[in-house]
């Protein structure tokens, strides 16, 4: 007997059958509009755009109304430029992201192409578009293929990648569409809110973003902060030196939470670390563990521990020409540059023997769910979204629609094979990939880590079959392996297949194939290579199809069902055949940790002999309960860590607004006088209380004060002493003695320079105290969970001392802006020939020349200036950096070398 929701499902149609439903009239507009645009000329498609343009940037018209001519007019594009015609699923794809969705496609559905259609329509609007992929190789490839499409319909492509051009990188960003990965798109954004003029900034504002492999890029990579950050004090000794007692320690002293991931010492641990410690005279005698001082090496000796205990080579990372780079456990690739934060990586160098990089300080930062909040509109392509459909529309207001497949799957997928250990299941996978290596049926083994890829290498090789391994050390050869792992007979061990971005097309890839050949044959011509390799194809497509297609053997199941669903898709792709099974054993880590004693109690029932696989449904669905929980438990941490995040956020968007105001703006005069307003009312404030008399002032005190903070020596006691003068008087006097102390100042420097002074001082103030604000509020972060002993929230806790460091630093930034702009003063003539005789004799004629260039910005109106001349503080030492007070980046340095601060005195370790 059905069930009551089974059988309105099969009446009413399920939310989804709904949606698609409700796109189809469109699509038959689109279809209805294609011999139109089939009988244009290239000239007349790319009117047709100019038409679309005015139509939404002069006319007002909405995207929606246009939809079916921009989506008719690109799908003609792309069958002129790539020979493709866009199946109707890909247009319905293409609506789902416009709308701002996520289109779940199986793969081999042709997702590339279906973002060309958001992404051009979208584009009509001016704003850019931006297309976000996982990786660079992707993004290039992508930009360079796709840009073909945009090309015929009059639009500009750009791609941004790592170590571009600033130059290069501003022109991207002002294309149309632009390529870019997810990380480049995030560091581009801290990166322009620490430009110092609009002009330097390389985005032009968050519009529209579609995010290939949404899954791996929103929820994967979420739990990882971007963090911009610089050197700080070198610390290798110490962190070698604690690395050495770790192996001493034994199970007693420590316990390891694998579900938690967390490690931490017992009792007898602590004791036996402390006297380790002092036996190798890190600890000084006498010195407790737990004693105030002792804060830093107990951080060590707690890095060192998880560095030991949780995180393995081969595994977690690789150690590839001295350097330890981390690999991404969701795709198995390398992630180099980045590092893992709060001296963890460093522990990890320590322990593998690697040259130990200084610690960072956190300069910028930003999350993922953050960054990509930021655009009006988001949509989002991936093979295996539904499982997260709760959290993409919690966090991100995504909806996931299902879109299906141009051909119906004919792929088998097997239930999952069970057997009591290790051994066990790779007797039985060895048996497998030997039956199907025989039928010459191509087989994709996933494995969830470079170790089991490497040991299973070991088995095939003792047995005698040729194949290939695919894991972060072969990361360069990524796409030809993949490519070839669809031909006749092909064994190929992948790690971790999430995101490869390469299609695996049965008998091989027929462009990869043709490149060999012409490379092979530079005499022959191409087109009738081209006809030779094709005829051969389809003989060899047609041998794996009897074969039985593709077959995907995956030797563990990962902690997320998307993954797993991500190496099945790789089979069975546009309706061909292929066939999936998992293979496992009591012993993987996801049945060890977190499969329920349920399971346990099927499979005894069940029975297992030697050598034997328990392959049961029931089996399937205890497992499935086991990754929903490990997810339930994954979305919380990202939860959690976002609602944190969202505190520094707002913060982060004040700061960011405020630096973008201050640049845009063409005089920031009245900010910084307002500033000095301000830091005045607090000084009156603070020495010269509301409702006290005038005998209880501290007049001495006040007008020290003045003198620290506004650079100006004034008779404070004197006006005190006159009568009616109270507090208002008193700050008013001080007020005006400040403007106009400032008045001559820019009569002295001139306006414009005065301007350009005022901004670059509010720029690098602001920086530095948001620099300074974001460590404490690190330190807060860690501390802040003990506040749930006392039984408070530490949320609540977190928002209200963030707040309240956001004002202090808001009051600091007050006064040193205000500190900075009073001690400002033009060189005299003496200090520029003097500053230019230091130049010259250091061989730098060039940059005397570029401090020629400067120095119209900074010349007094009194006197015409031969030589450079540069706003300086009052008690200014070239040898004596503490006095140079904040040097912009891009400023010739201070101590008259020449060189631009940032390549001398400035430069980054």
């Amino acid at each position: 007997m059905l069930g009551l929701a089974t059988l309105a499902r099969k009446v009413f149609g399920t939310a989804n059958d709904r949606k698609v439903k409700s796109v189809r009239p469109l699509v038959a507009k689109i279809n209805a509009l294609e011999p139109d645009f089939a009988a244009l000329s290239d000239e007349g498609l790319i009117e047709k755009t100019r038409e679309f343009q005015k139509r939404v940037q002069e006319q007002g018209e909405e995207l929606d109304a246009i939809l079916p001519e921009a989506f008719a007019a690109c799908r003609e594009g792309a069958r002129r430029a790539l020979g493709l015609r866009a199946f109707d699923v890909q247009l319905m794809g293409g609506i789902f992201l416009h709308q701002g969705n996520i289109a779940e496609m199986r793969t081999g559905e042709g997702k590339t192409l279906v973002a060309t259609f958001p992404a051009y329509l979208n584009a009509l609007t001016g704003k850019g578009v931006h297309v976000v992929t996982v990786n660079d190789y992707l993004a290039r490839r992508d930009a360079d293929w796709m840009g073909k499409v945009y090309a015929q319909l009059g639009m500009t492509t750009g791609v941004v990648v790592p170590f571009q051009g600033e130059a290069e990188k501003r022109a991207a960003y002002r294309c149309d569409i632009t390529y870019a990965t997810n990380n480049e798109l995030g560091f581009d954004y801290l990166r322009d809110n620490m430009k110092s003029s609009v002009d330097e900034m390389a985005q032009r504002g968050h519009f529209f973003a579609i995010v290939d492999e949404v899954d791996s890029i929103l929820i994967d990579e979420a739990r990882t902060p971007l963090i911009i950050s610089g050197p700080s004090q070198d610390r290798s000794d110490l962190y070698t030196a604690v690395d050495k007692l770790i192996p001493q320690l034994t199970e007693a002293h420590y316990t390891l939470d694998e579900k938690q991931r967390q490690v931490t010492y017992t009792d007898e641990g602590n004791d036996a670390i402390e006297t380790l410690l002092v036996q190798a005279g890190v600890l000084p005698e006498g010195q407790h563990l737990f004693a105030p001082e002792s804060t830093t090496i107990v951080h060590h000796i707690n890095q060192a521990l998880r560095a030991h205990k949780m995180f393995f080579k081969d595994q977690h990372y690789i150690v590839r020409d001295g350097e330890v780079v981390l690999i991404d456990e969701f795709t198995g690739r390398m992630m180099k540059g980045r590092r893992l934060s709060d001296g963890l990586h460093q522990a990890i160098e320590a322990k593998e023997g690697a040259k130990i990089q200084p610690e960072n300080v956190t300069l910028a930062s930003v999350t993922f769910q953050n960054y990509f909040r930021l655009y009006e509109k988001l949509g989002g392509m991936t093979g295996t979204a539904a499982t997260e459909a709760e959290e993409f529309m919690q966090i991100y207001g995504l909806g996931v629609v299902e879109v299906p497949t141009n051909r119906p799957v004919a792929r088998k997928d097997e239930h999952d094979q069970v057997y009591r250990n290790t051994k066990e299941k790779f007797d039985g996978i060895l048996t497998s990939i030997k039956e199907a290596h025989a039928l010459g049926q191509p087989i994709l083994v996933g494995t969830t880590s470079i170790e089991k890829s490497e040991m299973l290498s070991e088995f095939l090789k003792k047995e005698g079959i040729p194949h290939n391994v695919l894991n972060a050390r072969q990361h360069e050869q990524e796409a030809k392996i993949v490519a070839d792992a669809g031909k006749l007979g092909a064994v190929t061990i992948a790690t971790n297949m999430a995101g490869r971005g390469t299609d695996i097309k049965l008998g091989g890839n027929v462009e990869f194939k043709v490149m060999e050949a012409i490379a092979a044959d530079p005499e022959g011509h191409p087109d009738e290579i081209r006809s030779r390799i094709e005829a051969e194809h389809k003989d060899e497509e047609e041998a794996v199809k009897q074969a039985g297609g593709l077959f995907v053997l995956g030797t563990e199941r990962h902690e997320s069902r998307r993954i797993d669903n991500q190496l099945r898709g790789r089979s069975g792709r546009q309706g061909d055949p292929g066939r999936s099974a998992f293979f496992l054993s009591l012993e993987d880590d996801l049945m060890r940790i977190f499969g329920s004693e349920r399971l346990d109690k099927i499979l005894s029932s069940l029975g297992m002999k030697e050598g034997e696989a328990i392959v049961h449904p029931w089996v399937n669905k205890s497992l499935e309960k086991a990754q929903a929980k490990v997810e339930g438990r994954n979305f919380d941490i990202r939860k959690q860590l976002l609602r944190f995040d969202d505190v520094m956020n707002d913060q982060r968007k004040a700061i960011f607004g405020q630096r973008l105001e201050i640049m845009q703006a063409e005089d920031v005069t009245e900010i910084a006088m307002d500033m000095r307003h301000q830091v005045i009312d607090d000084l009156i404030a603070e020495y010269t209380p509301p409702k006290t008399y005038p005998d209880a002032w501290n007049l001495e005190g006040l007008r020290d004060a003045c003198r620290e903070r506004l650079n100006m020596d004034l008779p404070v006691a004197e006006w005190a002493a006159e009568e009616g003068v109270d507090q208002a008087v008193l700050a008013d006097r001080i007020i005006q003695a400040s403007d106009k102390m400032m008045a001559e100042k820019t009569e002295a420097f001139g306006k414009p320079t005065m301007e350009n002074i005022e901004k670059q001082i509010l720029l690098q103030a602001i920086d530095g105290k948001w620099r300074e604000h974001l460590l404490r509020l690190e330190h807060l972060r860690s501390v802040i969970g003990f506040r749930s002993y006392a039984q408070r929230d530490p949320l609540n806790e977190y928002k209200t001392e963030a707040f309240q460091l956001f004002e202090s630093m808001l009051e600091s930034l007050r006064v040193q802006v205000t500190e900075q702009l009073g001690r400002i003063r033009p060189l005299t003539r003496e200090e520029q020939e003097q500053m230019m005789a230091q130049m010259i004799a250091q061989g730098q004629a060039a940059a005397a020349g570029e401090g020629e260039a400067a120095a119209v910005a900074v010349r007094p109106k009194a006197e015409a200036a031969p030589a450079a001349v540069a706003a300086r503080l009052d008690g200014f030492d070239a040898a004596d950096p503490s006095t140079w007070g904040n040097p912009g980046r891009n400023d010739p340095c201070p101590c008259g070398s020449g060189e631009k601060f940032k390549h001398c005195h400035g430069k980054l370790a």
